[in-house]
């Protein structure tokens, strides 16, 4: 079964491009210097630090790989030009007790909750995708239904 293509924004794709580069160069060079020193140590057969790094090194090559792969396949989506909610949009919304929350929506492989960025797969993302200020929705969340009214939708 092949794997899905990962929607994400160009904000979003450069960041991956980013953190690839950090991976490939810094993260290897920091991996390499401290198996070095765990080799300069002795007996590797009883060397937890060498069995550290090379778990850490196993790691980061693994995420590089994903990483590789999700910037091969990437389909970039761009803004929607009609002014609704898509990716890279900025969603101010109000619950239905009256407390404002932001939301960015981003694909699957941009996803931050502590930052506010949501998927565009996840029910609240579903559910404001293509929307415009002053439209409200229900959203089906865990706790119950959830209203959100449409304050605002920007874009960089």
């Amino acid at each position: 079964m092949t794997k899905p293509r990962p929607t994400m924004t160009q904000r979003g794709y450069d960041k991956l491009k980013e953190t690839l580069d950090h991976l490939k160069t810094t993260r290897r060079e920091q991996i390499s210097e401290y198996m070095g020193q765990a080799i300069a140590d002795g007996d590797l057969r009883e060397s937890a630090a060498y069995d550290e790094a090379r778990m850490q090194q196993s790691e980061n090559e693994a995420r590089i790989a994903d990483i590789e792969y999700q910037l091969e396949h990437a389909l970039i989506i761009a803004e929607d030009s009609a002014g609704g909610a898509g990716l890279g949009a900025r969603i101010r919304v109000k619950d239905d007790k009256g407390k404002e929350h932001q939301f960015e929506l981003v694909g699957t492989y941009e996803v931050d909750i502590l930052k506010g960025k949501i998927s565009d797969a996840s029910p609240i993302g579903k559910a404001l995708a293509g929307k415009h200020a002053g439209e409200t929705v229900n959203v089906q969340l865990p706790k119950g239904t959830s209203r959100f009214e449409i304050l605002a939708v920007e874009y960089d």
